[in-house]
């Protein structure tokens, strides 16, 4: 029997085929790991010269850690980590009750509210700059500043159009019959939304949370419109200030650049089950 692959080509057989088949995939393990490995031996290696890196050092040493630790970094590693972490929390509860509330809810105008939301996914975040400076120096309603304060770069992530449209569609997808008949038991609206509805919505729970950390991770706009003081800095803002430093060695930024690239990755090893699932959740229907 001859295995196909996912292009509908057979799979040549034989010890010559293995050997390419081999080679592919170390050039591709090359091409896609190959800088993030440097990346990570460069950053516990002594270096001098930073067009020089290797995958396989000849020593490894801490001494860049020290002078990154010198510099802040943790500390800038800290601040990101408590804005990732009130962002997405909102981000996360605004995305379900919107999602369930156009997914389960008729009302007039959640077309329009929709187109809205997807309307916010086009613009770019020059463009977004100059009114989102002016609404944080001055909240609306509230009349207080939030220019200056790690608050500042939480709450304009809260409400995200592509987590909000994630769930509102993997929330149609969720028989009605089920809702229905938790109304019949005696269910009311908040026990449907909690035990009915939202364990079922993990695999898409996944997909936003990963997506949601590397976008609230990866901010640089945001945090350089609201911080007024290095203190207040988060990795990736304070990676372009250690850039500009004459003082600050190669060694030190390879240093920030891991910690700024490590959380990404192992958020997404903790969610891949459900992120995958949430993927493929539509592909197949039984």
């Amino acid at each position: 029997m001859r295995n196909e692959t996912a292009l509908g080509l057979a799979e040549a057989q034989g010890p010559w085929a293995r050997v390419l088949r081999f080679v592919l995939y170390a050039a591709l393990f090359m091409v896609f790991a190959g800088p993030l490995l440097a990346l990570m031996v460069g950053a516990f290696t002594p270096t001098v010269d930073p067009t020089q890196f290797t995958l396989w050092p000849d020593r490894l040493s801490l001494d860049n850690l020290e002078r990154a630790v010198d510099r802040n970094v943790l500390d800038y590693l800290l601040n990101s980590f408590l804005v990732v972490g009130g962002g997405l929390a909102l981000q996360v509860l605004v995305s379900v009750f919107a999602g369930y509330a156009l997914a389960r809810k008729r009302f007039r105008g959640s077309a329009v509210v929709l187109v809205l939301i997807l309307a916010t996914m086009m613009l770019p975040e020059e463009v977004l700059a100059v009114p989102l400076s002016v609404l944080l120096a001055d909240l609306p309603l509230l009349h207080v500043s939030l220019v200056g304060s790690l608050v500042g770069m939480i709450v304009p992530v809260a409400a995200w159009g592509f987590s909000i449209l994630v769930m509102t569609e993997f929330m149609k997808e969720i028989p009605k019959e089920l809702e229905e008949s938790a109304r019949l038991d005696g269910a009311g609206e908040f026990r449907v939304f909690w035990q009915v509805v939202l364990p079922l919505c993990r695999p898409a729970l996944g997909v936003i949370g990963i997506f949601g950390f590397t976008m609230i991770w990866d901010q640089y706009m945001l945090p350089l419109l609201v911080a007024t003081d290095p203190a207040q800095y988060t990795l990736p803002l304070a990676l372009r200030s250690l850039r500009s430093d004459d003082q600050v060695g190669i060694g030190v930024l390879l240093v920030g650049a891991f910690l700024a690239m490590l959380p990404s990755v192992l958020a997404f090893l903790a969610l891949q089950r459900s992120f995958i699932r949430g993927l493929t959740s539509g592909a197949v229907k039984g």
